[in-house]
């Protein structure tokens, strides 16, 4: 049996644990009055209207403005300029030879990039150019082809279709991308990246010459010739 007086104390310490604080009325007044200023300050700094920009800032948002409206107005433009310098290249071709544009110096270059190795368009394109070899080397021209395809690729394209000029392999797609003929293209309502047939001409000092954008391959190489005589 506990000794006297035990058990009343532990009653009241168990009463005291048990029993809820209630928060005195003052307090809750001056809760609410707190998270009410709160929401007023919040308001009050969205309401605050904001510091009018500096010069300096204002400049550097026309800077970034003219930067942006400049890349817009060149989107999708070649990067090639008549006169300046053909950007040099080192491919193999369809033997496995390196070829160098640096080689052809003194001559013009015909250089035609083609979307795809033994496809209808290309395959018209290539023997047309097979074709009109004889005119083209008598106007002090060579000519070579360039797609994405593979050396093996080629070797093959080039055999069945008995091809007398070289084909140039790009699989990096660096010289393709130099030459801004690597672009979105659609098909079908499919976008994807490939080559825009394009042929650009080189003249005997490695300049850019003459460009032909988006080659409509009918005729085409009609047109490479008389550029070529004039």
């Amino acid at each position: 049996m506990p000794p006297k007086g035990q058990s009343s104390k532990s009653k009241k310490s168990s009463s005291t644990k048990a029993t809820p604080k209630v928060q005195p009325k003052a307090a809750q007044v001056q809760a609410k009055t707190a998270s009410s200023a709160r929401n007023k300050a919040s308001v009050g700094r969205a309401l605050t209207p904001k510091k009018p920009a500096t010069s300096k800032g204002i400049a550097l948002k026309k800077q970034a403005a003219k930067r942006t409206a400049k890349s817009s107005s060149n989107e999708g433009k070649s990067p090639l300029e008549i006169g300046a310098p053909a950007p040099a290249f080192s491919l193999p071709d369809d033997t496995g030879r390196v070829v160098n544009l640096s080689d052809f110096l003194g001559k013009k270059v015909v250089l035609f990039f083609y979307p795809k190795d033994d496809t209808p368009g290309c395959t018209k394109e290539a023997c047309a150019f097979r074709d009109g070899i004889q005119d083209i080397r008598q106007r002090g021209a060579v000519i070579l082809g360039v797609s994405a395809d593979s050396v093996g690729s080629h070797r093959k394209f080039s055999d069945k279709f008995q091809l007398n000029f070289p084909l140039l392999s790009d699989e990096s797609k660096v010289i393709l991308q130099s030459y801004g003929v690597w672009k979105e293209k659609s098909l079908y309502g499919r976008k994807f990246m490939g080559i825009e047939r394009t042929t650009v001409l080189i003249n005997e000092d490695g300049s850019v010459g003459r460009i032909f954008p988006k080659v409509k391959v009918d005729g085409h190489v009609t047109q490479v010739m008389e550029a070529l005589r004039a």
